[in-house]
């Protein structure tokens, strides 16, 4: 068994397996929430543009274990100096062994390598496991932890890539004005 992880965009035919199961997933997963699930998974997941995936601001990269689609994910711009993640993905088969992790690992290496310093997401609130990836990735959460996360919706994380831990909210992400700038 071999993986290859490699850049590509959400148009290449390789990409569909990402985005067939994400449109399920949310799908069943939002069902009780919105009659409308399965229509409003496809929205969401068609709401960019794929050029926004694309270098020199993004990425879009498939995981392939023996020439199958198991996982991928991408990033866009957020600001000049963030990156967001999006479509973060793996096959349901391919769980709980490390492979989501890995995907979140190679798009900040990317990010890092085109120049953004810190990475912003937000995750449904019925993706339990989403958040423990993320916080178990050095990711802070931008929201009330002690509300129930059905309130707040999209949870937002972020981490800074060059100094770890440095976010603690969203203010935190907002560009800081130089020493000595004038007012």
């Amino acid at each position: 068994m071999s993986y290859r992880i490699f850049d590509t965009s959400p148009l290449d035919p390789v990409a569909q397996p990402l985005i067939d199961a994400l449109t399920q997933e949310y799908a069943t997963r939002y069902r009780a929430f919105r009659p409308d699930s399965q229509a409003s998974a496809a929205a969401e997941l068609a709401r960019y543009p794929a050029e926004l995936f694309a270098p020199p601001e993004g990425a879009f990269i498939i995981v392939e274990r023996d020439g199958e689609t198991v996982g991928g994910g991408a990033f866009k711009r957020y600001d000049a100096q963030t990156a967001e993640l999006k479509r973060i993905w793996t096959r349901e088969d391919q769980r709980r062994q490390g492979l989501a992790r890995r995907v979140v690992e190679e798009l900040e290496a990317r990010a890092l390598r085109q120049g953004y310093r810190r990475v912003y997401l937000t995750t449904g609130f019925k993706q339990p496991e989403a958040w423990g990836l993320y916080i178990d990735s050095g990711y802070a959460p931008l929201f009330d932890r002690a509300i129930a996360p059905e309130v707040h919706v999209h949870l937002p994380f972020a981490k800074d890539l060059v100094n770890p831990r440095a976010i603690d909210t969203l203010e935190d992400l907002r560009p800081r004005e130089p020493l000595g700038a004038q007012h």
